[in-house]
């Protein structure tokens, strides 16, 4: 399910990363294991009276001043109204109303979104009357809110809420897979795409999907289903006012959360890139299946050299996803391709697995020979036994007497443990511990 997505635009210096912080939490703890997603402070997801969604930082998108700041304003802009369910233009109640303001209020009102006008700094019933200077931009509601010590945030947040569309799940539902097809810009996504939907063994109906403009694209392989969600967005980076580097992470995220498999697509001529790990960072995080693709492959010089070459690099920089599967392929030539199919299958089944509890204790009591619990605060932690409490990506309980005294490296050893016996090839999977009393 799709949660909507509402992006903070504005001048410099005007509050947007405050007002971000307080509306994610700004004394959340990030604490992530995987590579990039302690960095995307600009992207989280918030709640407001029960309704989730996701908040954009524009401004953290540009950890520099930009030289021209109206280019810099303009593709803020062009990306909200690109992206967003509800645009927050944040004003500066001290500096008062500008040209600029005028300038880029101009662009978000003719765009027809749905926008939310709030003059930050106003911190006091007696500064409400810095709001009077902007009226001028003929908006219907201006809201008063200082993002620094919270005066009228839970009005303001109220009203952003009225605003959110509704989530219907059932729009998500399909009986096949949803794949969704990321990685870095230029890697050679939209003609991966348009390969795997062109295939003349494949039937090709595109019908509108449910985040904003996008296509989802069923497509069928020897009588197989599945669905390619949200290509509109690959398809028309051409037309987009704004930078698809800068942006591109927003892109794939929004896909991710959709999907059941990513497709993460790699430069078999640029190797593997901090982006990249970003990208499957993002596809662990979110407890999804992975099938790797290494694209341009018809354009390698020396194919076995280099394929040994990735395949160690992969091992060692993918560490937390290098139990999913690799291709080497070509969108161009249509290399492989078809081979993409089955390995998307075979990821599915790996994420509705289940284990019976008789068979996860087999492998728990052979994992705790080899590492037995520690001693925690004087007293032996002592294992029960573990059961599998969910799929997609599979989920298991370990119960023990002192929860805390099970250290993390003691899970990894039993998730390193679970997939030497099981496999789960392509999905994360996750192992929790709770307490249980002996006697219980």
């Amino acid at each position: 399910m799709s949660k909507p997505l509402v992006v903070i635009v504005g001048r410099p210096n005007v509050g947007k990363s405050t007002l971000f912080n307080r509306m994610v939490g700004s004394d959340r703890a990030i604490v992530e294991s995987l590579p990039g997603v302690t960095r995307d402070r600009n992207y989280m997801e918030a709640a407001w009276r029960e309704k989730a969604f996701v908040v954009i930082d524009t401004g953290g998108f540009y950890p520099e001043p930009a030289e021209d700041m109206f280019q810099q304003a303009k593709e803020q802009a062009s990306f909200a109204i690109e992206e967003a369910d509800v645009i927050i233009h944040l004003l500066d109640g001290k500096e008062g109303l500008t040209p600029h303001d005028i300038e880029f209020s101009r662009m978000l009102r003719a765009s027809g979104k749905k926008v939310l006008w709030a003059v930050n700094k106003v911190d006091a019933p007696t500064r409400e009357d810095r709001l009077y200077d902007f009226y001028r931009l003929g908006v219907d509601e201006l809201l008063p809110v200082s993002a620094a010590t919270g005066y009228e945030f839970e009005e303001f947040m109220d009203r952003l809420s009225s605003l959110l569309p509704e989530t219907r799940a059932a729009e998500e539902e399909t009986e096949y897979p949803k794949v969704a097809v990321v990685g870095r810009p230029n890697v050679g996504k939209s003609t991966l795409v348009n390969t795997l939907l062109g295939k003349k063994r494949m039937i090709v109906s595109p019908v509108p999907g449910t985040t904003r403009d996008a296509i989802d694209s069923p497509c069928t392989y020897y009588g197989k289903k599945y669905l390619l969600i949200d290509t509109a967005g690959i398809r028309k980076k051409g037309k987009i006012g704004y930078s698809i580097e800068r942006y591109s992470m927003v892109r794939a995220v929004r896909s991710i959360e959709r999907c059941d498999v990513a497709l993460i697509v790699l430069d078999s001529l640029e190797g593997i890139v901090e982006q990249d790990l970003r990208v499957a960072g993002t596809v662990g995080r979110y407890g999804k299946g992975a099938v790797f693709l290494f694209n341009k492959w018809d354009l390698v010089e020396e194919p076995e050299v280099t394929y040994k070459k990735y395949m160690e690099e992969f091992r060692n920089k993918f560490w937390f996803f290098n139990h999913a599967p690799l291709l080497t392929v070509s969108g161009l030539d249509r290399k492989r391709v078809t081979r993409v199919f089955p390995l998307i299958d075979e990821v599915i089944s790996e994420r509705r697995k289940r284990i019976s509890t008789a068979e996860l204790n087999t492998v728990l009591r052979s994992a705790l020979s080899h590492v037995p619990p520690p001693v925690h605060r004087g007293r032996a932690v002592k294992v029960f036994y573990m059961t599998q409490v969910g799929t997609e990506p599979p989920e298991f309980v370990v119960f023990v007497n002192h929860p805390e005294g099970l250290k993390d490296a003691h899970l990894r050893f039993i998730e390193r443990s679970l997939r030497e016996r099981f496999s789960f090839s392509g999905t994360p999977i996750r192992v929790f511990v709770k307490g249980r009393s002996q006697q219980a």
